[in-house]
């Protein structure tokens, strides 16, 4: 029985090993370090990741390894910039498009379902904003269950997280050509032809429009991640007054008669509705995507989090309301460029709508640029771990951006976009986040009790009851998804499952790290 397995030291360990102490047998330490369990619970240090994002530590061959040599992300962004990524990435993922249908699912309790998000996605950014400070890297909730739950765990979130961005991305890219044929139409009295501007069916053949955007900032990104951010800051600025111009128009055609009954679904309505939305609040996440290319991460990664947080709720908060009680809400089912509808059935008018219309394009643009972003960097990530070829991890040595992974991604969402009802892709964009935040809340706990000394520039308040919460809040609205979700999200992990076994364990660094360890394998050369 060889069930006895000696402990195999790191590699910097066994250098300091006394004479006359030779290390483990060869097939001991082998038995050790390819048990499942072992395997799929290695962490990977927080010093480690920290080291890797400012170019250190990186192994031998690092061009070969790592897919750069002396390259790495830059430190560009600031406080702004960060807070508008996760401004523009939470705010017109949903507002924009995703009214036409929660409404129909909760009545005028929609507003409550913002609530319900809202108050799950705050305890959830509290979490975030501590791990973000105490692991400043690039990742997000990939990179902090590598650390604290396992590489088994890892690779899982990994999966939900490129889900979660690849379709949430392709949601948003298609209800751009709903705003831009709102455009064309009231500009020019010209829409794209229906063929070209929907998914599949009802007399679509593809989303034109969506496949056009992708492509426009896919080329953005491969020219810098600090002209992409300074973009993005500008488009959220205009986004922002976009949105307070249509709460100021709607107010006027507000009618109370509106939003009663208040609960003519129940509140199961509510919860669906909250679980259908929560997708929404992805930005919180691409926040944290950031970590390796943010001035002064300890302290610029909590505080963004928490202002994206909180402007971006208010801002739900108030558009739902007004536009619930501008129109009725069974109107809202399946109504194409809803909130430029109302601006136009209250006014009476073209021009505000066009306004709006133009606003809505900008918006979803730079909400399309953000989720985008924050993919290739949890791809650069896993790339440069070993758990995806490496060459995710290959940054162009002029523009320090991963321009392979970025078209990569581009053609997978440009394809989800064009061929994939804007349902469906909400929904499966729910399950990634709320499982990717659960995670987050578990890592706090984790790593307060493994590293408690570990330096962290922000903490969360009333630890450990809000993490806890937080994981309650996002399984009660995991339990409000269709079926439907389940079901992708079942093919999402048995593939996640069949490219860690056959090829990330396998490839892994940390796996590639304990091979030298091997007295036969160490002196071969």
């Amino acid at each position: 029985m060889f069930v006895r397995l000696v402990p195999t030291a790191p590699p910097s360990a066994q250098s300091d090993r006394p004479l006359g102490h030779p290390p483990p047998p060869r097939r001991t330490a082998v038995l050790a370090s390819n048990t499942l369990g072992a395997r799929l619970l290695r962490r990977k240090p927080v010093s480690t990741l920290i080291a890797e994002s400012e170019g250190h530590g990186l192994p031998a061959g690092a061009p070969e390894e790592g897919g750069r040599s002396g390259i790495h992300l830059r430190r560009s962004i600031g406080l702004w910039q960060l807070s508008a990524i996760g401004i523009g990435a939470t705010i017109g993922t949903g507002i924009f498009f995703v009214l036409r249908d929660a409404v129909p699912a909760a009545g005028p309790a929609v507003i409550l379902s913002f609530v319900v998000a809202a108050v799950t996605a705050g305890l959830t950014a509290l979490c975030y904003a501590e791990m973000a400070s105490a692991i400043p890297v690039s990742g997000s909730s990939y990179s902090y269950a590598y650390a604290t739950l396992g590489e088994g765990v890892a690779f899982g979130v990994g999966i939900c997280l490129l889900m979660e961005y690849g379709v949430s991305a392709s949601a948003i890219a298609v209800s751009w050509a709903e705003y831009l044929n709102k455009f064309l139409d009231l500009a020019f009295g010209f829409r794209i032809p229906e063929q070209l501007s929907g998914a599949p069916g009802g007399g679509h053949w593809f989303n034109l429009p969506a496949l056009l955007l992708v492509a426009m900032v896919c080329f953005l990104l491969v020219r810098g991640v600090s002209e992409s951010a300074k973009v993005n800051a500008a488009m959220v600025g205009i986004k922002i007054l976009i949105l307070v111009l249509f709460v100021g128009v709607a107010l006027t055609g507000f009618h109370s008669g509106n939003l009663t009954p208040f609960l003519p679904l129940g509140i199961g309505g509510v919860q669906t509705a909250a679980s259908s939305i929560f997708f929404s609040f992805i930005g919180l996440d691409a926040v944290s995507t950031a970590g390796e290319e943010v001035k002064n991460p300890r302290r610029t990664l909590p505080l963004a989090i928490i202002i994206s947080l909180v402007v971006v709720t208010l801002i739900y908060i108030l558009v739902a309301l007004a536009g619930i009680g501008a129109q009725p809400w069974t109107k809202f089912d399946r109504q194409e460029a809803g909130l430029a509808q109302i601006m136009q059935d209250i006014t009476g008018q073209g021009w505000p709508a066009m306004i709006f219309a133009v606003g809505a394009i900008i918006s979803i643009f730079s909400v399309t640029l953000v989720v985008i972003y924050g993919q290739t960097r949890i791809l650069y990530s896993m790339g440069r771990d070993g758990m995806l070829p490496k060459r995710f991890a290959q940054l162009s040595p002029r523009t320090g951006t991963p321009v392979w992974n970025t078209l990569v991604v581009g053609v997978g969402v440009g394809a989800l976009a064009a061929f994939i009802p804007l349902n469906v892709l909400a929904d499966i964009t729910s399950l990634g986040t709320l499982i990717a935040f659960s995670v987050v809340s578990i890592g706090v706990i984790v790593l307060r009790r493994t590293q408690p000394d570990l330096p962290r520039g922000f903490k969360v308040p009333g630890y450990p009851v809000v993490p806890l919460l937080s994981v309650g809040f996002c399984g009660y609205l995991i339990t409000g998804l269709h079926a439907d979700t389940f079901r992708a999200g079942a093919i999402a992990l048995a593939v996640a499952v069949v490219v860690y076994f056959g090829y990330s364990v396998k490839h892994s660094r940390l796996e590639r790290a304990e091979r030298p360890a091997v007295p036969s394998e160490a002196g071969t050369g």
